[in-house]
């Protein structure tokens, strides 16, 4: 049974080489996770976190892959002062985990983007694997806008009530997540590296760079009020990609990687209309680095509000697409409906459906996979 002070079960955001043990609460406290002894505190430069509704904890993913369980611990807060702060005792909730692992060589992942603050429908859709499930992701527009700070707990009420905290979480952010007062704030409430949006992240035999497109229309449009440079950001992510590829090590290549995905909100190589029809230039380049070292098996978006697969050289294909794109997110005006993709990988082949919330399932689509 979950305390009452959390919101919602742990999320397990997977960044780079650890975890991002995240729970979102209803009242101020200090908090840590434990791991076979080991703690792990949600703290500034050693200062404990309490004024923020939003806490995590970093977690080497080593040890809580072999442990494969935590123990959430916290202390509510009375009244903190600057001397002899007022706490109450120590509570905790202990949880169980599974690694990215798969099954008999599978992988089963469930997608959600563009949820736009629904989590019901995309809870319900979220639970096609049911049990089986190995791998969520969660990439991008979920909150509708970062104007209200209470829109990113949609985030964590989705991942927590798909995953029950005892499953690894991929995060991206979205171009609606720019939006609002609240938006360059929203790398406290969420998984990044260190700060930054983009990053790569392992999970067993499955490599991943998660990429960040930010805004989709030029950063002088009148609907940003002069409030963005999302163009110096893309060009310092550009950077990132050349780093990932002129590595030595190629971590893409690591002993007992089997599949290497991206994960972007937008599908950046698809043709796009003014005012959308934006840095042409950057995102082919992005293409042709992934495609010449990384060689993805399949790149993974939403955005676009609807469902299907591209392959390279389609009309979807406007900038040299390095691999198969699988677009996956469709919702209803009414937030009645939401529609996500249920992808499973083998060693030979990418299945792909499209489940909504009342579980009916589209045809299944099958993209031979390249080694």
């Amino acid at each position: 049974m979950l305390p009452e002070i959390f919101k919602t079960y742990p999320s397990v955001y997977a960044v780079g080489d650890r975890y991002i043990v995240t729970v979102i609460v209803n009242r101020n406290c200090v908090m840590w996770v434990e791991v076979a002894g080991n703690c792990f505190y949600d703290h500034s430069n050693g200062i404990l976190r309490s004024a923020s509704l939003t806490h995590k904890c970093e977690v080497p993913m080593r040890l809580l892959d072999s442990e494969r369980g935590y123990r959430v611990c916290y202390r509510v807060i009375n009244e903190r002062k600057p001397y002899f702060s007022d706490l109450g005792e120590t509570e905790s909730a202990s949880f169980s985990f599974r690694p990215c692992t798969g099954k008999d060589g599978a992988f089963n992942i469930y997608h959600i983007a563009d949820a736009h603050n629904r989590v019901d429908g995309p809870v319900r859709a979220g639970s096609y694997f049911g049990d089986r499930l190995d791998l969520l992701i969660l990439n991008g527009d979920i909150p509708n806008h970062s104007g209200k700070i209470e829109y990113f707990d949609a985030i964590h009420m989705i991942a927590g009530s798909i995953t029950k905290g005892g499953l690894p979480v991929i995060f991206s952010r979205g171009n609606h997540d720019t939006r609002g007062i609240f938006a360059e704030n929203i790398a406290d409430h969420t998984p990044t590296d260190r700060g930054l949006s983009y990053f790569t992240v392992r999970l067993g035999s499955i490599w991943a760079v998660v990429l960040d497109c930010a805004e989709d229309k030029p950063d002088g449009n009148p609907e940003y009020g002069h409030t963005i440079c999302c163009h110096e950001f893309r060009l310092e992510e550009t950077e990132f990609l050349k780093r990932i590829a002129s590595d030595p090590d190629r971590e893409y290549n690591a002993p007992g990687v089997k599949h290497r995905l991206v994960i972007v909100h937008n599908p950046f190589t698809e043709p796009r209309r003014q005012p959308f029809d934006i840095e042409r230039d950057i995102y082919r380049n992005w293409a042709k680095i992934l495609g010449d070292s990384v060689k993805p098996e399949i790149m993974i978006s939403g955005h676009v509000h609807r469902c299907y697969v591209t392959m390279p050289g389609d009309p979807r294909d406007e900038l040299g697409q390095p691999c198969p794109v699988i677009a996956a997110s469709e919702i209803s005006d009414d937030k009645s409906w939401f529609r996500g993709g249920a992808i499973t990988l083998t060693d030979d082949e990418c299945r792909v459906r499209f489940t909504d919330s009342s579980l009916e399932a589209s045809e299944e689509t099958v993209i031979p996979l390249s080694k």
